[in-house]
């Protein structure tokens, strides 16, 4: 697998982002205030990845998936909104962790590809439509 690769599993780990708000997460306690469709950022800050991509992820009954059946994602947002995922694609793998709000999240990842260990941050917005 290449880079690129390592950068998809960043990206599909980037959902996590700020808290969700008190009184919107007791009203979803099981964490459906994020589900639908996300647009993620993902930046490599060390490695030998590649620098940045941005991918679609999508969110239902806070369970993290993506369109590509070629990587295996797993992964999950808690009602609080914490976020773990894991990102699978031959012999390499990514983890991460972060928060996210309704309409934000933030967090890290680290993996590792054929050209050795990468690492990094992401960002996650809720598209606003299907089209996004």
């Amino acid at each position: 697998m290449s880079k690129r690769w390592a950068i998809t599993a960043a990206a599909l780990l980037a959902l996590p982002v700020l808290a969700g708000t008190a009184a919107f997460a007791r009203s979803q306690p099981d964490g459906r205030q994020f589900d639908g469709r996300w647009s993620v950022s993902v930046i490599t800050n060390s490695g030998a990845c590649d620098r940045g991509y941005r991918y679609r992820l999508n969110i239902e009954n806070g369970q993290i998936s993506y369109d590509n059946p070629s990587v295996q994602v797993s992964g999950q947002v808690t009602p609080r909104g914490q976020v773990q995922v894991v990102v699978r694609a031959g012999g390499q793998q990514a983890v991460g962790t972060g928060r996210m709000s309704p309409t934000y999240g933030e967090g890290s990842w680290s993996g590792q590809s054929s050209a050795g260990q990468c690492s990094g941050v992401w960002q996650a917005q809720r598209s606003e439509s299907s089209a996004d």
